[in-house]
């Protein structure tokens, strides 16, 4: 009796319609990357300072330029060159008082401006951006900005929460519906991200986004897998990974036409919603479709692939009874994950490479977003490498396996974090050129992760085991935008120590494997 790839190895494993599938599909997979990592743009934090009626009144009655404004009216930098008092305190002066002259104003007050009192912003903030961002709009700056940080973490807090749901939805009522239903309820929370009255509302909406979103990328990557030949699924998979890339490249270009933070928003949100099309033009999986023993609808949809790749009608294709593999008859369970010492060894290393992964993939993002000298070109830059990764996963790994690249590629992302801490930066180059070694890096690893977990399980604890474990990547994700920003606030090196400390861990533990 055939299984599902034996006939597909008669209808073609890869010819026209998994082509036409596939390409529909990658469009979804690039749909995802401003979701996963639009912060950079959504909420960018452009220098600011404290708003002051009076000192602009006083800056317009003397006719100083912007220079000299700032040069009178705000605080210097702080202690070793601190930004923090420049930027949220201002001078308890009453700029309406008639001492204050055009020149020098503070002159009058104190021997040296070091010594007048600062206050907070009682006035809101000035921004120096032609655009606006949710920082720019709803004032997260200051002692407020760790609710930037909390905006992100709240995405990958939806991941984690959706995930065990959503993988029931897939399994329980098929990868179609689920697809279908998560696309339009990520689409209508994207829509209604743009017109959030508040900060409150907001986040509550990407968190629900976050609930669905990653449901829907996920059933397009099983879609499409199960739709090719054996030989073919690795290729697909990581190529289906890569159009994620190409989203980001394409993020940036609509983020520097776009530089208002909600039109941004509908840009990348309305689109989505023909998706939906894929009611009529992407049918069930035949695989699922098996394991509900709905035969009748499997012989169908394999003889319309035939159709479509121009291979002859499978004559006694209604005839055969498709064998369905028996192990998925077995019931998995958490257990199962642990039940032998390899499986526990396998199942630990899996949590830590993916928890490392993704704390390092966004991690790098993010770093290059607060550091780098131009948002959308370093942006683009740092996208730009992860193209190669596909190339290089794909040229490898049938010569070295999975283990050995994806050891050297989490090495490769640590040393790059290492060195970046000693770069000076004014030496933005080469900053820009050793964090994209980094980010190809940690992309190569990425990529091979869900490759490497969804072959080392057996098959009736397969789904379970990538599930359990690349929840760890999710809940990376909550922790990496305050691992950044607030450790930054210490050092601006710190956050990079410890991501070479995770990759170089995450290289050390694979090859132990």
């Amino acid at each position: 009796m055939p299984t599902v790839d034996d006939i597909l190895e008669q209808v073609g494993e890869f010819g026209r319609f998994q082509k036409q599938t596939f390409l529909a599909l990658c469009l979804l997979s690039a749909a995802f990357a401003p979701i996963y990592v639009g912060v950079v743009f959504l909420a960018f934090t452009p220098d600011h300072r404290c708003r002051s009626p009076g000192a602009a009144e006083l800056s317009r009655r003397c006719g100083w330029s912007l220079a000299e404004e700032l040069n009178y009216t705000v605080p210097g930098a702080g202690a070793a060159g601190e930004a923090f008092p420049r930027q949220c305190r201002g001078y308890e002066v009453d700029w309406n008082q008639s001492a204050l002259g055009c020149v020098e104003p503070l002159a009058g007050l104190a021997a040296n401006r070091s010594h007048l009192p600062l206050g907070p912003c009682r006035h809101g903030w000035v921004y120096d951006t032609p655009g606006s961002s949710i920082v720019t709009e709803f004032n997260l700056v200051c002692d407020d900005s760790w609710k930037v940080d909390l905006f992100q973490s709240c995405v990958n807090l939806g991941f984690f929460l959706g995930s065990l749901g959503v993988g029931y939805i897939a399994d329980r009522f098929g990868r179609k519906l689920c697809l279908l239903a998560t696309t339009l309820m990520s689409t209508v929370l994207g829509v209604l991200m743009a017109v959030a009255p508040d900060y409150t509302s907001l986040l509550l909406f990407r968190l629900l986004q976050g609930l669905v979103s990653k449901g829907s990328w996920t059933s397009g990557y099983i879609l499409i897998t199960e739709f090719v030949g054996l030989g073919y699924r690795r290729t697909v998979a990581v190529l289906y990974q890569t159009a994620f890339t190409g989203g980001l490249v394409l993020l940036s270009g609509v983020a520097y036409a776009i530089p208002h933070w909600r039109w941004l928003q509908l840009a990348i949100s309305l689109p989505t919603f023909l998706f939906l099309l894929y009611y009529w033009c992407v049918p069930e999986s035949p695989r699922w479709l098996l394991s509900q023993k709905r035969n009748a609808q499997v012989v169908k949809i394999l003889d319309h692939i035939a159709q479509k790749n121009g291979k002859l009608p499978l004559t006694d294709l209604k005839v055969l009874f498709l064998k369905e593999d028996v192990t998925e008859k077995l019931k998995p369970s958490f257990a199962d994950l642990f039940v032998t010492p390899q499986l526990r060894k396998h199942t630990f290393i899996l949590m830590y490479l993916w928890f490392a992964s993704s704390m390092l993939y966004q991690g790098l993002i993010m770093h290059v977003g607060a550091t780098g000298g131009n948002l959308y070109l370093d942006f683009f830059y740092s996208a730009l490498v992860e193209f190669p990764a596909a190339f290089i996963i794909l040229a490898t790994i049938d010569r070295f396996g999975l283990i050995r690249p994806l050891a050297t590629s989490n090495l490769m992302a640590g040393v790059a974090c290492f060195a970046m801490i000693f770069i000076s930066h004014d030496l933005r180059w080469l900053n820009i050129t050793v964090a994209c070694v980094g980010r190809m890096g940690i992309t190569i690893v990425f990529q091979m992760v869900c490759l490497v977990s969804a072959e080392l399980y057996p098959t009736f604890i397969r789904n379970l085991g990538v599930m359990v474990c690349s929840s760890l990547c999710d809940l990376g994700g909550v922790i990496t935008p305050f691992v950044v920003f607030r450790l930054m606030d210490i050092w601006q090196g710190l956050p990079l120590v410890l991501f070479a400390v995770l990759g170089l861990a995450a290289g050390g533990v694979t090859l132990l494997s």
